[in-house]
């Protein structure tokens, strides 16, 4: 599963020090998430999303378009 985090990230100027230090996590996990080489915890999309201003949903790209 794809994710957006990278660009939601750099939309707000965040590096990825920042996102993790908001976070709780290491800078090497948020780029394994970004990278898709980890998926998150629930917990952590959680964190994500609400650090991002959006919500889990729009973190992930599923590859499916559904009508």
């Amino acid at each position: 599963m794809n994710n957006r985090i990278r660009e939601l990230r750099k939309a707000k100027k965040l590096s990825q020090e920042d996102l993790a230090d908001m976070c709780n996590v290491s800078r090497q996990t948020i780029n394994a998430i970004e990278n898709n080489k980890y998926d998150p915890s629930l917990l952590l999309a959680f964190s994500l999303a609400k650090v991002l201003k959006v919500t889990v949903d729009e973190l992930f790209i599923s590859g499916m378009e559904s009508d």
